[in-house]
């Protein structure tokens, strides 16, 4: 299959997603929030959608116009996804598709369904693609592997797969960086970054960069049209056990009824809790930044203002150029030979 065809490809399967029918949408949604009970409806959609919005001639073009992508041979690429969002591991998919190579994929349990659903989309479409892909259990017999995981799985696969050329991603958060004057309409479009997929994303909002003595109450405020992430059970539930856990210990923290802020060097901060560092200067800002750069997604500001951040509202809507890690996985694939 020349670039051509792959390309047609792509551009075909964003528009089943976007014509996909209410009956055949619902029905995959459903089983999907059976194997995965974090993947709600709304969640799925929204997987869904941005995906349609991306897989465009506009955008593919704009995506490839950087790369040969032609490979005098064809490798085949391991491809260990992770399922803590709908369809999460779809880039790495389709990315190995578009370089021409050949995607060995093992799916994660947590999405097993829509990620099988989108596989028989795309043989549908063209059945040649059928030669790109191989679902796998084990990874053996491969030339190139992209893994994601846990930091501790990270270990394990930089182990595993140590001897030949390998993209490891473990956990990773994305941060907000707020100066105090932001407007309370900045200020709700920030937690779309924080409460869409209820935070499970490496892409979402876990902490917050703040001035000294900074008054959270706007923030809090601003948030409550994001209330309903508690009429979900897990949430829910990590919501009372972390509150319990605060109160039992009597760690200060704040309290907005539906989510928890608390001050803390770490990065990773539990679901439904927001951590948060004071800064007094932006070189005090960039400096703590860069020390934690490796675990930093994205990062968000009102606007951008901060180099190199996204808009409030926008860490969700990552372009198919904007790679996990900052690593761009289409020119290694395009290098491997």
């Amino acid at each position: 299959m020349d670039l051509e065809k792959r390309k047609d490809l792509l551009v075909a399967l964003g528009k089943r997603l976007q014509n996909l029918s209410t009956e055949a949408f619902e029905e995959l949604a459903w089983r999907a929030a059976n194997e995965n009970n974090w993947f709600t409806k709304q969640n799925v959609e929204k997987a869904f959608s941005a995906w349609a919005h991306e897989l465009s001639s506009e955008k593919l073009n704009q995506w490839l116009k950087a790369y040969q992508l032609t490979p005098k041979s064809q490798k085949k690429i391991g491809l260990i996804l992770a399922g803590n969002l709908p369809l999460v591991g779809l880039h790495d998919v389709l990315t190995v598709l578009i370089s021409g190579h050949i995607a060995c994929i093992k799916y994660s349990s947590q999405d097993r369904i829509l990620m099988s659903w989108i596989v028989q989309q795309l043989i549908s479409i063209d059945p040649e693609s059928e030669k790109q892909i191989e679902i796998r259990e084990q990874m053996k017999d491969i030339d190139a592997v992209i893994a994601t995981g846990s930091d501790n799985s990270a270990r394990y696969f930089n182990y595993y797969f140590s001897k030949m050329p390998h993209i490891i991603r473990q956990n990773r958060v994305s941060a907000a960086i707020i100066k105090g004057d932001e407007s309370k309409e900045a200020l709700t479009k920030l937690g779309d970054d924080v409460f869409q997929y209820f935070g499970l994303g490496c892409r979402n909002v876990a902490k917050l960069f703040v001035p000294t003595d900074y008054d959270f109450t706007p923030l809090i405020e601003a948030q409550m049209d994001n209330e309903s992430v508690l009429e979900h059970h897990k949430f829910r539930n990590n919501y009372d056990y972390n509150k319990s856990i605060y109160l039992v210990n009597k760690e200060p923290h704040l309290d907005s009824g539906f989510f928890l802020i608390r001050e803390s060097e770490d990065m990773v901060s539990p679901i439904s809790v927001l951590f948060y560092e004071t800064y007094k200067s932006e070189a005090e800002l960039a400096l703590r930044l860069s020390s934690v750069s490796e675990k930093i997604q994205c990062t968000v500001s009102n606007e951008g203002w901060y180099s190199g951040s996204f808009d409030f509202g926008e860490a969700q809507c990552p372009a198919l150029w904007d790679y996990a890690d900052g690593v761009d996985t289409l020119e290694w694939l395009d290098n491997l030979n």
